[in-house]
């Protein structure tokens, strides 16, 4: 399945090009809408200005779009699947701390989930202005926000089919809106020289800082990467070509519209829209409005996917995941959708135009890149064996380009600090849920499953003891074949002894491939069996089902005595029972802890109180599952100085 998936994905065909062009481009591709207009601001229009902007965001699109993502960073993929989770994937066993800049960069991607919409949006509606001048945009940017994330529930599968052809159709329209301007003032040209970009950085007055507008153009670079399993390597760097030349082609004709327009100041005008012919404008408007809603859409479906696959690689909180659709890999995530779609119109609301929220973008993506830099370095070093030359040359260049965007997007804390809040919610919750859940796993005692065989078979046929299921089933987290926990076995023994005719231990083990789903078996002892699960972390969990189906491949092989006719619960029906068992932990008051480890037991029991049961994590039927709830002893509370007295009558009380 997942080599088909793999080499359909990867196949060059006009249908994969479209979908490419619909699906990963969005972002990047809606960026002339505001950076040539955010760069140039209320500033005097200069030639140094507007030659040495445009050719700032030539070169940051040829090295850092082209050279790193296109070219490298589209190497590490893992079985064809791409983004941070992926890339952490592949090298987390070369360092402990990988973890820190995986989860920063998780966070920030989200982040921009909140902030890329509206922006895009309010940039393309503004245009109306020209039209109606006291046109009022924000409720007609919140109306659109509202109805696009409410029609997440109902999947996009159907309208999706239409992305690439409207993004097609975006991409020629602002490569021919550039070249009408550019073939009227061809002298234009000569801003893609790297000198005017110097200058512009170093004798400018503070030119340097009109780095954290230019950085606009490339802040939809990471989708190329995150979005290589739904699109492929190939055909991802086919379409970058036409939208690269398209998106060039665009910057230069805002310049050569804003270095002839005759005015020394830009007054609010968006170039963009301005150097569109007056009879098309409400066209434009359209299609741009397409465009941007498309871009917002990639954003949604991309965050749905970034927490699935926290979910899956423990990095985050088992929250409710549908598919709303039969398609493979589209899910909706309802509280995702929530807040993301809570937080967009709080945007809209605070910043009231596409203008003031240029000055509060891409602090979130810097330090995306900048994560994805650092494990793409050990990747490089470890998986590729690159030589050290090569990946030290990797991390000064790069190093340098995104360290110069990061420090001139600091500047844009002020504009943003609310902002902070989200980024600070997120980062923590994936910071707690991952080191809790080892300090939690510190204190999970295995046991070898041999001592124990002998009990266990003495219950299996003591008919005094009432029967509990045909077939009762653990989940277990133990990895060493034939071990299982501790708290297994005093669930099945101790208080009130479980009789089955088979106790199954399912283990699901999440791996590296994304899409791997096989199964295999081993025999504990009598009627005791192990299965281990290999599911990919792009699968979503579905416990109850996989062991229902090995169950049924298992009998109708024959295998440990299973037989449809045998071992039934009653004579009265031809099917077996089951019974999952679920030991869930609660923090025990008997604990006293250090300071971090407290903290982070206690936000872990919180969060999953948020969260979903294991029961529903596990995709388990409530009909099937018996939860027992056990204590978790962290280091138990020491009672020191208690002395037992001589008992004492008082006579003066009364009951």
């Amino acid at each position: 399945m997942e080599t088909t998936k793999k080499s359909a994905v990867s196949k060059v065909t006009t249908a994969g090009l479209l979908v490419a062009l619909g699906i990963i481009y969005g972002d990047i591709g809606t960026s002339p809408l505001y950076v040539l207009k955010a760069i140039v601001g209320t500033r005097p229009v200069t030639e140094i200005l507007v030659y040495g902007g445009v050719s700032c965001v030539f070169w940051t699109l040829v090295f850092q779009t082209t050279v790193k993502y296109i070219w490298l960073t589209l190497q590490a993929d893992n079985h064809g699947e791409g983004g941070i989770f992926s890339l952490y994937a592949l090298v987390n066993k070369y360092g402990k701390k990988l973890v820190i800049p995986t989860i920063l960069g998780a966070t920030t991607l989200l982040a921009d989930g909140i902030i890329t919409p509206p922006i895009s949006v309010a940039s393309a509606i503004e245009g109306l202005q020209i039209v109606v001048p006291s046109l009022q945009t924000v409720p007609i940017v919140i109306i659109i926000l509202s109805v696009l994330f409410f029609a997440q529930r109902y999947g996009t599968q159907k309208i999706g089919s239409a992305f690439g052809p409207v993004m097609f159709v975006w991409f020629a329209m602002i490569f021919v809106m550039g070249a009408l301007e550019i073939s009227h003032y061809p002298d234009v040209l000569k801003a893609l020289s790297p000198y005017y970009a110097y200058v512009l950085l170093t004798q400018y007055p503070q030119g340097f800082w009109l780095l954290g507008a230019v950085f606009l153009c490339t802040t939809g670079a990471e989708a190329l990467y995150s979005d290589l399993g739904h699109c492929g390597k190939k055909n991802i760097r086919i379409t970058w070509t036409y939208v690269k030349i398209c998106l060039v082609t665009s910057y230069v004709g805002q310049a050569a519209w804003i270095m002839h327009s005759g005015g020394s100041f830009l007054n609010g005008r968006n170039p963009f829209f301005e150097m569109m012919p007056h009879w098309f404008l409400i066209t434009g408007i359209i299609i741009a409005t397409l465009a941007t809603i498309i871009a917002s859409q990639a954003l949604i479906t991309g965050s749905y996917t970034l927490i699935n696959e926290a979910m899956n690689l423990n990095f985050w909180p088992r929250i409710a995941v549908h598919q709303p659709t039969k398609h493979k890999g589209q899910i909706y995530i309802p509280s995702v959708n929530n807040i993301l779609w809570f937080g967009c119109i709080l945007m809209i609301l605070y910043f009231k135009s596409s203008t003031h929220m240029e000055a509060a973008y891409g602090f979130s993506i810097t330090i995306a890149m900048l994560m994805t830099s650092l494990l793409l370095c050990y990747y490089l070093l470890y998986k590729k064996q690159v030589a050290w030359g090569w990946v030290i040359l990797f991390m000064v260049v790069f190093g340098s380009i995104e360290s110069s965007f990061f420090i001139t997007n600091v500047a844009k804390i002020k504009e943003r600090w609310m902002f902070l809040f989200f980024e600070l919610f997120i980062f923590l919750t994936m910071y707690t849920w991952y080191y809790a859940r080892k300090v939690n796993n510190r204190f999970t005692k295995f046991v070898e499953i041999k001592p124990y065989a002998s009990l266990i078979k003495e219950l299996r046929n003591d008919e005094s003891i009432p029967l509990e299921t045909s077939h009762l089933v653990y989940l277990t987290k133990a990895n060493n074949p034939h071990e299982i926990e501790e708290k297994l076995m005093n669930s099945i023994l101790s208080n009130r002894p479980k009789r089955a005719y088979y106790y199954w231990f399912l283990h699901i083990n999440r791996v590296e491939e994304p899409y791997e789903l096989t199964w295999s078996t081993l025999e504990l002892a009598d009627h005791m069996i192990k299965i281990n699960v290999n599911v990919g972390f792009r699968v979503q969990m579905r416990s109850e089902l996989y062991f229902k189906r090995i169950i049924r491949e298992l009998t109708a092989s024959k295998e440990f005595g299973l037989d449809a006719e045998t071992n039934k619960i009653c004579k009265y029906t031809n099917e077996h029972s089951f019974k999952f068992v679920v030991i869930e932990k609660y923090l025990s008051i008997e604990n006293e802890f250090s300071f971090r480890d407290g903290i982070l037991l206690k936000s872990y029991f919180f969060l999953k109180r948020l969260g979903l049961s294991d029961r529903s994590a596990f995709g388990l039927d409530k009909s099937d599952v018996l939860v027992e709830q056990i204590p978790l002893i962290y280091k138990q509370v020491k009672v020191e100085n208690m002395q037992r007295e001589e008992y004492a009558v008082h006579k003066n009380l009364v009951f």
